[in-house]
């Protein structure tokens, strides 16, 4: 009995969901690179994706590239498809895995955007705090860069994960992995600032929710997006900047302090240490400073 399409991105889709533990995020990112392949078979009429070859690969590849010449694009992609025929090799659905051959485009170090610590005062003095919702953004900014926080863990913060005692935050990150991260005097005194603000919405529909909109529901990601582009904007800072910035941010300026970089993983919730090693490569400079400081030969 052939496979579908439609049941084999369903059983997927599952497996990303039940026994990878990803995010709504990743399952659909993984789901639409796969959709893509789909697309592009259905002009050979391949309606069983069992019976993909390495070449019906190759030929989907080139054509991709042709349309999206970013090699990240195109990274990721690729690595969607072969987690896609991974699943179907571990399923029994196939027999050899036509995508075990494929090599992804080569993509150098990207550094990640960071702000300094002037840019950083600079957004957070633009804030009007005599709007109603000026307070909300201020606390927003300094959770984010106070805690490198992922933008979605902003908006799921709850009032019940903020521990004001011990002065941390349970975080609910990727795959539901929870983590406690320490949260300074000052975020927490911006969040007691916002909560003020917050019982003054007329109605509250989620009540454990702390960043709420005007309408008393949980912000949207996109809604950060915003809030974060146009003060910085206003600012009158030219760099690129998303709420992802001020976690780049909190971790670049941890480590320059000397920052165990164990502890900054924790912080952050990364798997690896191998992906927190990215910031030991932002400050050069920092980094041959302290080898002249500490280093016996220096």
């Amino acid at each position: 009995m052939s496979l579908s399409w439609k049941q084999a991105l369903r059983d997927f889709t599952t497996y990303l969901r039940l026994e990878k533990s990803l995010s709504i995020n990743s399952i659909e990112a993984y789901t639409d690179d796969v959709q893509k392949l789909e697309l592009f078979l259905e002009g050979k009429e391949m309606a069983d994706p069992g019976k993909t070859t390495f070449n019906d690969l190759k030929e989907f590849i080139i054509w991709f590239g042709s349309e999206n010449d970013n090699a990240r694009t195109q990274a990721r992609v690729i690595s969607g498809i072969k987690a896609f025929f991974r699943f179907l090799l571990i399923e029994g659905e196939i027999s050899e895995n036509p995508s075990s051959l494929i090599e992804s485009p080569k993509i150098g170090l990207k550094l990640p955007e960071v702000l300094s610590l002037e840019e950083i005062d600079r957004i957070v003095g633009i804030i009007d705090l005599s709007r109603p919702d000026g307070h909300r953004n201020k606390a927003i900014i300094e959770t984010l860069y106070g805690c490198g926080l992922r933008v979605s863990e902003l908006v799921g913060l709850r009032l019940t994960d903020i521990n004001r005692t011990d002065f941390y935050v349970s975080v609910t990150g990727k795959g539901n992995k929870q983590r406690l991260v320490p949260v300074g005097r000052k975020t927490l005194k911006e969040i007691d600032l916002y909560m003020i603000d917050r019982k003054r919405l007329p109605v509250i529909h989620d009540e454990n929710i702390v960043f709420l909109n005007r309408r008393g529901r949980k912000l949207s990601r996109a809604m950060v997006f915003t809030i974060v582009k146009d003060l910085a904007g206003r600012a009158g800072i030219r760099k690129k900047i998303s709420p992802h910035t001020f976690r780049h941010s909190f971790a670049t300026h941890m480590v320059e302090a000397g920052a165990d970089l164990r502890a900054v993983q924790e912080m952050l919730g990364h798997e690896s240490i191998l992906t927190t090693e990215i910031y030991t490569h932002i400050d050069r400079g920092y980094l041959r400073d302290t080898l002249i400081m500490f280093h016996p030969r220096s």
